[in-house]
């Protein structure tokens, strides 16, 4: 039998013994015990989650003492629902598939809204110009196809009755979200829903240019209703609000740099998917910031927050346009004690 001897000394073995333990205590106790936190996209890596990917990549979230797990997703209504169910303590969806949830599950998990990114739906109205589809009011007797969980589809109501046309002037055919683009650009509908940076590009991607659309974004037809929001499980943010706050503070100070240089985010994306087209990616987060992230309400009063006026309208929308069984109120949708300060979300020139 071999003996290994000890060339310091059984003494010294255990004064080195203690020595270790006593460097170990003295480290900071963030770096012994950083808070998990196992986050859940809404969709695939693509350009708008680059702040995401930027600040776990960076340090951002371990500065604040997570330790962020950022995984890709397959929809909102499933990264509700794993937050919802503990799966995941944070989460990135439609702040309208949270609104759904609250209505249908009133003495469920508790989950809130508590950052938004995207400040009006990306949903629209693509059609065709050689339909004769000009505005709203060409889309009566017309075909749209969409799969029934879109949200244009959805709050097609809300469009609807914001545009004085009758909930059942179209005629809807629900289809598979990736053949949508290919039905209306070979003439087989006269239009689509989808969001406004997924269907164009998907839509370009097959032949057809912008200026062969008609393109009616959902806020600027009158329905102000919300997009993706960041949002957190009661149970952890209530055990762990540090958690929630610092998570918040590393995604502003990403989102901050995404919007001055968003080619330069998006290699972040690429670091995380090899297999995405970069350019494509930059151009879909500049739609994005474009068209719902940088608006006049964020120019005015920062990113994040909403108005409490506009959220109640909001929610009432969703009810009766999903037919919900119940209205939560806008302090159970979202909430904005975790939000960084003003100035850290004023990112934006102020509205001229």
């Amino acid at each position: 039998m071999t003996h290994r001897i000890n060339p310091f000394g059984a003494g010294k073995a255990v004064w080195l013994g203690r020595a270790c333990a006593l460097t170990l205590a003295g480290l900071p106790a963030l770096a012994l015990a950083d808070t998990p936190v196992r986050f859940q996209l809404d969709w695939r890596f693509e350009g708008p989650s680059a702040p995401f990917l930027m600040a776990q990549e960076k340090g951002y979230f371990a500065e604040e003492g997570l330790d962020v797990q950022i995984d890709s997703g397959s929809g909102s209504a499933g990264a509700v629902n794993r937050v919802a169910s503990g799966a995941y303590e944070m989460g990135f969806g439609d702040l309208n598939a949270v609104i759904e949830f609250l209505a249908e599950n009133p003495e469920g998990p508790g989950i809130h809204g508590v950052y938004v990114l995207y400040d009006g739906t990306p949903a629209a109205v693509f059609a065709r110009k050689d339909r004769g589809i000009e505005t709203p009011a060409d889309l009566v007797g017309k075909t749209i196809a969409a799969p029934t969980f879109d949200t244009g589809y959805r709050a097609w109501d809300a469009f609807a009755a914001a545009n004085d046309l009758a909930p059942d002037a179209v005629t809807w055919q629900n289809v598979d979200p990736t053949l949508r683009e290919t039905l209306l650009m070979r003439g087989d509908v006269d239009a689509i829903t989808g969001f406004y940076f997924t269907s164009l590009l998907n839509l370009e991607e097959r032949g057809m240019s912008e200026e062969e659309l008609t393109i009616m974004a959902f806020p600027e037809f009158g329905v102000p209703i919300y997009g993706n929001v960041i949002i957190a499980s009661d149970a952890f943010a209530e055990e762990h609000p540090d958690a929630v706050e610092g998570f918040l503070r590393a995604f502003n100070r990403a989102l901050a740099e995404t919007l001055d240089d968003p080619e330069a985010a998006v290699e972040y994306v690429s670091a995380r998917d090899g297999l995405i087209d970069a350019a494509v990616e930059t151009r879909r987060l500049e739609l994005a910031i474009e068209s719902v992230i940088d608006t006049p309400y964020t120019r005015a009063n920062g990113v994040g927050d909403v108005d409490d006026e506009r959220l109640g309208q909001a929610i009432e929308l969703v009810a009766e346009s999903y037919d919900l069984p119940t209205v939560p109120t806008p302090e159970q949708v979202f909430t904005s004690r975790y939000l960084p300060s003003v100035e850290a979300r004023a990112l934006f020139s102020e509205a001229e």
